[in-house]
Formats: C-alpha cells, structure tokens, sequence
C-alpha cells in the first residue's frame, strides 16, 4: 500500500482567540475518542507534555534542529490529540478486547491508522483546508505504528522514510502504554519501561529519538506523575469495558 500525502501550502495562523477555541473543541474531541478506548484525558496531557519535552531534547541535534521550529513542535504537540481518531471506526469488541487478537481481528485493529489518515484527509478536501499542522496530523494517524526496521504498519516504511513527526510519537506513545495501568494489566515501572524502549532502539524506534528520550527521562517521568491516572479514571475504564462486553453479549 502507498499513501503520498498531497504538499500543500502553509496559511497564516488564526488569531489567539481562534486557536484557543479551536484546541479547546479539539481537546474535547479527542477525550471522547480516549474514553471509548477506555482510556482517559489525562493519557492526552501527558503526550503532550512527553512530545514537548522530546522536541526540546531533538533540537539539539544538528541535523534535526532546522526542521524543530516552534511551529513545528506547535503542530507536533496539537497532533497528538488525533493521531488515534482511527480507533473510533473500530468496533469495540475488538478495540476493548482484553485477550490476544486473532489474525482477522489484528487486521481490523491495525486498519486504525488508514482509517485515521483518510478521516483527516475527507476532512481536509471537505473544507478546503490547507494547513501543515492538518497534514502533520495525517502523518501522526497513519505511520505512528510504523517501525525503525521497517517491520510496522501499515507501509512497512524504515528509517527516516517514516515522518519525524511519527517517530517522535512512536516513542512517546509506547512509553505511555507501559506505564499506564489497564484493566487486564498492570502498569509497568518507569525504570521497566526505559529498559524495553532501550531494548528497542534500531529496531522498532529511531535510535536518535531513543536517545532524546533517555535525556529527558527525569523530566517524563514527572509528567507521568504529575497526569497519572487516578482509582477514579481505572473504574471508569473498568466500566467502560464492562458495557462494551454487556453490549456485544446482547448483540
């Protein structure tokens, strides 16, 4: 499969009311969309806060410092509120399911990340949007599950083929699976995590970003803290996933 996204103009930003109230309704969105993965709007803030402190860490990095503008990193942080809209054309049997998939549910389940990309791009050819953070957007929805050894989905795509953006968030987003406490599991430490992201350098992550991300380790780890899901946030995942089973029993 091949996806090129089109190369389009950057236009003028709004004004700050207007991209207050714009992220605000993307915010909100976007919690929707988590809480039917049974997840949460803390998982959102603390991507954001990870992504942020990522950035900050690449920028020192000759070769990446050009393309880390503050635009680019404005972007990076807002794209991390869709980068998983694709979930929501998944059918909750499969996107709650607490067990291993099998091989057509795998599918159904990795197909997320073409279904976000071309929610976004209807979107964008529906409105006659021409932005980059929109086409940053699709580059987060659809290559975030894309791997360093070009092993990922959905392009198999390796190296610096796959979007920065994607590589950044790749990180970030496995990272924040780990240490996240599930219904059917329990959350890994922080130091627990580091190792299996260390252990993946080269392999599934961009080493580059590998690095960042243990330079920043101290400062994610207090994002991490800071936005942590609390005994509230779990009963509401354990609900969440108790009715899509109740749902699909009925069905």
């Amino acid at each position: 499969m091949s996806v090129t996204p089109p190369s389009l103009p950057a236009t003028r930003a709004p004004d700050a009311t207007g991209a207050s109230a714009q992220s605000a309704v993307l915010f909100a969105m976007a919690t929707l969309a988590e809480r039917r993965d049974a997840d949460t709007e803390s998982h959102l803030l603390r991507m954001q806060g990870y992504l942020r402190l990522l950035a900050q860490a690449l920028q020192q990095v000759p070769d990446l410092a050009p393309v880390l503008t503050p635009d680019y990193v404005a972007q990076l942080v807002q794209g991390a509120l869709v980068y998983d809209i694709g979930t929501l054309a998944i059918p909750e049997r499969i996107l709650l399911k607490p067990g291993s998939f099998n091989s057509e549910e795998r599918s159904t389940m990795q197909s997320h990340t073409v279904r976000g990309y071309k929610a976004l791009s209807q979107a964008q050819a529906t409105c006659g949007a021409k932005d980059e953070g929109l086409e940053m957007a699709k580059d987060l929805a659809l290559s975030h599950h894309e791997h360093w050894n070009g092993k990922g989905y959905p392009q198999q795509l390796s190296g610096t083929a796959i979007p920065l953006s994607a590589r950044i968030l790749a990180v970030a987003d496995t990272y924040d699976a780990m240490v996240s406490q599930k219904v059917y599991r329990a959350a890994m430490s922080h130091a627990q995590a580091l190792e299996a992201i260390v252990a993946e350098r080269g392999t599934q992550f961009d080493p580059t970003v590998v690095d960042a991300f243990m330079a920043k380790a101290p400062e994610i780890e207090q994002v991490w803290l800071r936005h942590a899901d609390t005994d509230e946030d779990l009963q509401q995942k354990m609900e969440t996933l108790a009715e899509a089973i109740a749902e699909h029993t009925v069905m």
